[in-house]
Parts: structure tokens; C-alpha cells; sequence
């Protein structure tokens, strides 16, 4: 199945009956650029390049996934439906900070697929009636994955991969830095490529 394609919408949260949030466009992932993040922050979404390096480092990544029960995971089988998922991954993993209106798709979405395995909510995902639930990559080569702090820990979180990988302790108070420093990474892994973009998840 191949979803049409959507764009980041920082009115988007509230069309999805989550209240109080938005999304918030980076300045840039260095530490002086950081500081104007408005916080608190809970989830960071980064927008990337496929490439074949990219593809290359997942394939070594393959034995790093962790999660445990406390940690929501869906996996991504629809086409362009990775900013949905990351979407889904950046609330679902931060049920407990939010608040939700009382027709909310994203909260009815959750509640449904609560005691669901990934590929059990990825399928729902698929079905479910109302299409966008969030954000999509406006091209095919792009991906978007979400960092999100769950219960002291950094967890990374790619509908692509087959569970969450841990990078280790973190805080509220180094959130964005420590999830800022992972995504770093990507950046520094694809030489000459500078098409990289990413969104926080910030409270008004």
C-alpha cells in the first residue's frame, strides 16, 4: 500500500486532538542552534536521505534492538507512511505528558493497538480509516525517525528496523542535546549530503 505523501503542518497536532504541543522546526543540531528549542521538549523527529551508507550502517544495526514492554514500537509496512510513524512513535511513547480532545483519532489509534505486536499495528495502521495521522516524508528517498526519552533512556525508533534501539541514559533537562548528538551521526555518516531537516516535539 502507498500513502500520498504529506507535509510537516505545525497546526498538525491539534488537527489530531493532541493538546497543548507543536512541532517545532530546528534551527540546526549544534549546541548554540539547541538552545532555542523551546522546552519542554519530548520527542524529536528527524528527516533524512536514503542512501546506500544509510542502508549499509542499518544492516550492522540489526542486533542493537531493545525495547521492553514499556516501550510502544509499530512497525512501517505502508509506502510514505514513515512521518506517521514516527509521529505515532513520538506520542505513543510520551502517553503519560500529553492530553488528548475526546474525538481523537491518534488517542482512539492507540487505545486500539495498546496490547497489538508491531506488525499487528502497522496492519491496523494500514486499515485504519482515517488516512494522515501525522507527518509524511514528501519523497520516496527520505525517511523520518523519531528519538523520544523513555523512562531515563534514548530510544530511537525507525518503523524500518524490527524495534527500538537504546542509546543509552539521558534526562529532560539533555533531551534534545543527547538526541541531537545521535542524529549528528546521520549527518556526519553521508558525506557531501546536506538534505537533512528535523522537528521537535515542543509544549506551547
Amino acid at each position: 500500500m502507498e500513502w500520498t505523501p504529506m507535509e510537516i503542518n505545525p497546526e498538525m497536532m491539534g488537527k489530531l486532538g493532541v493538546g497543548g504541543w507543536r512541532c517545532v522546526d530546528l534551527l540546526g543540531l549544534e549546541d548554540d542552534q539547541l538552545s532555542a528549542v523551546p522546552k519542554p521538549c519530548c520527542a524529536l523527529m528527524l528527516l533524512f536521505p536514503l542512501t546506500q551508507q544509510h542502508e549499509s550502517f542499518r544492516a550492522q544495526q540489526a542486533d542493537k534492538v531493545s525495547g521492553g514492554s514499556d516501550v510502544y514500537f509499530l512497525k512501517q509496512t505502508a509506502v510514505n507512511s514513515c512521518g506517521t510513524v514516527a509521529l505515532v512513535h513520538a506520542v505513543a511513547n510520551n502517553k503519560d505528558k500529553l492530553s488528548f480532545d475526546g474525538d481523537s483519532v491518534l488517542n482512539a489509534f492507540l487505545k486500539e493497538t495498546a496490547s497489538m505486536s508491531a506488525d499487528e499495528r502497522a496492519k491496523h495502521l494500514e486499515n485504519n480509516k482515517v488516512r494522515g495521522l501525522g507527518l509524511l516524508s514528501d519523497k520516496v528517498n527520505f525517511h523520518f525517525n523519531a528519538f523520544v526519552n523513555v523512562n531515563g533512556q534514548l530510544y530511537e525508533f525507525d518503523g524500518k528496523m524490527n524495534g527500538p534501539v537504546n542509546h543509552g541514559a539521558t534526562k529532560e533537562e539533555s533531551f534534545v542535546a543527547d538526541a541531537a548528538k545521535v542524529c549528528r551521526g546521520f549527518v556526519e555518516r553521508e558525506k557531501d549530503e546536506v538534505r537533512f531537516s528535523a522537528v521537535a516535539f515542543c509544549q506551547c
